[in-house]
């Protein structure tokens, strides 16, 4: 067992949960392309900021909009992680590949506290211990660190999931590692 690590939740941004002024998003309209300069779509500004942050977001048309710092944008038929791998909800996770290498297995047998110091809602923590997790992603370079892990729990499940039980930091949780 592992303590004091930081645990993140990421997740796939939902279009029709957001109603941002439109921004044209520009990148590739597949997969194995990078920093392409094709159309693809007008989406709001707060899913399109969504998906930067989080990484991939399901459009109105079921397509998935995915970005990566060293690809840009893409369209694509499922989310994926940063190198192009499908992500699946409560297996994938994401470290700095020093600190853990891609094809870790780890399971989170200790949530920790949250920002405040508040114990994590029951149900939340209960569903991140039951998960079985695999390194399969990384982090964008310089947001990692030593004792921090992404870990992917699917689509958003309405408007506000940012404050939501779901949307979380675990401090302090202890990690079972292999």
């Amino acid at each position: 067992m592992s303590d004091g690590w930081e645990v993140t939740v990421y997740y796939t941004a939902v279009e029709e949960f957001h109603d941002g002024e439109p921004e044209e998003v520009t990148g590739c309209r597949k997969l194995d392309c990078s920093n392409g300069d094709d159309s693809l779509g007008t989406y709001p500004e707060d899913f399109v900021q969504a998906v930067q942050d989080e990484g991939t977001g399901r459009t109105a048309s079921g397509r998935y909009l995915n970005w990566s710092y060293d690809v840009g944008f893409w369209l694509d038929s499922q989310p994926r992680s940063s190198d192009g791998r499908a992500l699946v909800p409560f297996v994938s996770a994401a470290a700095d590949p020093g600190v853990l290498p891609h094809g870790t297995r780890f399971a989170i047998t200790a949530c920790g506290h949250q920002d405040d110091g508040s114990a994590l809602p029951a149900v939340t923590c209960a569903a991140l211990r039951r998960a079985s997790w695999l390194i399969t992603d990384e982090f964008t370079p310089g947001l990692g660190g030593n004792r921090h892990i992404d870990a992917y729990i699917g689509p958003e499940t309405g408007p506000g999931f940012t404050g939501s039980d779901w949307y979380v930091t675990l401090h302090g949780a202890r990690l079972t590692i292999g």
